[in-house]
């Protein structure tokens, strides 16, 4: 069994020029290739194939991984510097670097060495896509789950279902939690690497979502669909842990961070319109009441930045803290995108009502309100801890 701390990469000094030279190319990239990208997927209602190619071959889905097993090994924090600017283009190109750069956290800390080979360092190459697999149509996201195994021999027999699974629909593997009938709780819980497709497995594709067009969402049906005994990451009762135990902080973490990008992105828009759009002669950027809307737009958008750059710096230090600081920097930076998205959209007057790069922007916003957890399961965390 692996001995690194859950959910942390290993600790790589950054070489400061070198970091300089892969953000200047990052920004390059998103401004150009990604935003061709955007007018792709929005035409096209998918994510082809090639982008996941291009951002593999790029080394973009393994940037935060350890060196050990193939990943670029940035510290977090900077990392994070990197996911802000891959949020300016569309959602979609976002959640593959986010996903990809981020389940590792989840698998390292529980796979023994054979798991790593078959299944961690694929996955942090590129070469293997694995879906998240945690939520159902009728339980929550956590203790209550009810898709559930029997073992027989070597043999789990998996039956339940799964939905809005992320990627689940284009995955090779299923990262998923379950339950040993008959248990309640936490306790009696797995984590299983499950292939996507195969006997006693129905994965049907979810119709299009309003914002973050592209990205495939499975419903997925199990009946008595067989797992490997050896495909269970940790121990009979880790299933939670290894879904949410030191996995769920960092990507609550990633997520504000993206509600940041995405904003900053309204923002410039928004600058740019003003400067442009006239009323009686003169930019709406010379009235008072939008230049005070763009400043107050800004001054949330850096108080959001300052706060997740605070989450992850107190997670760094320890991995067992920061649940209280994440939830605080998802819940402000994903309140901060719908004002300062709904505030661009202001500027732009009713033309930003049509299709347009401020209307994707604005619908793609409102996705961040539900990732990693809604707003108010953000409010019952920190609650929780301030109230303990």
């Amino acid at each position: 069994m692996t001995t690194v701390p859950a959910g942390h990469a290993e600790p790589t000094p950054v070489d400061e020029a070198e970091f300089a030279t892969l953000k200047a190319e990052v920004r390059d990239y998103v401004e150009h290739e990604g935003e061709a990208w955007t007018e792709r997927i929005e035409a096209e209602h998918r994510v082809p194939p090639e982008l996941w190619d291009e951002l593999r071959e790029r080394g973009y889905l393994s940037l935060a991984a350890p060196r050990s097993i193939g990943g670029r090994g940035l510290p977090f924090a900077r990392y994070l510097e990197l996911i802000e600017l891959f949020s300016r283009p569309h959602a979609s190109l976002r959640m593959i670097v986010h996903v990809s750069n981020g389940l590792w956290r989840a698998m390292l800390p529980h796979a023994n060495d054979e798991q790593i080979e078959r299944f961690v360092r694929p996955q942090v190459s590129g070469e293997m896509r694995v879906a998240f697999t945690l939520t159902e149509p009728n339980a929550g996201t956590g203790a209550d789950i009810k898709s559930s195994v029997v073992r027989e021999g070597d043999t789990y027999y998996l039956s339940g279902q799964k939905h809005m699974i992320t990627f689940g629909h284009t995955a090779d593997h299923l990262l998923l939690a379950a339950r040993l009938e008959g248990t309640r709780g936490g306790e009696g819980t797995v984590a299983l690497m499950v292939p996507a497709r195969g006997e006693g497995i129905q994965n049907n594709l979810m119709a299009d979502t309003m914002g973050v067009i592209g990205t495939d969402h499975a419903h997925l049906v199990f009946d008595r669909a067989p797992v490997p005994v050896a495909n269970r990451l940790g121990e009979e009762g880790d299933g939670l842990e290894v879904a949410v135990g030191g996995f769920l902080v960092p990507s609550r973490i990633s997520v504000a961070m993206t509600c940041v990008g995405l904003a900053s992105k309204a923002l410039d828009l928004a600058i740019e319109r003003s400067k442009q759009r006239e009323t009686f002669g003169k930019p709406i950027a010379t009235r008072q009441a939008i230049a005070f809307r763009i400043a107050e737009m800004a001054a949330d958008l850096e108080a959001a930045r300052q706060l997740t750059l605070h989450a992850a710096r107190t997670w760094e230090c320890d991995p067992a803290a920061g649940a209280k600081e994440s939830s605080m920097a998802k819940l402000f930076a994903s309140e901060m995108l719908q004002r300062v998205t709904d505030g661009a959209l202001q500027v732009f007057g009713g033309i930003g009502f049509f299709k347009s790069p401020i209307e994707r922007v604005y619908r793609d916003a409102r996705a961040q309100r539900f990732e990693e957890g809604t707003v108010e399961i953000q409010k019952q965390t920190i609650a929780r801890e301030l109230l303990a």
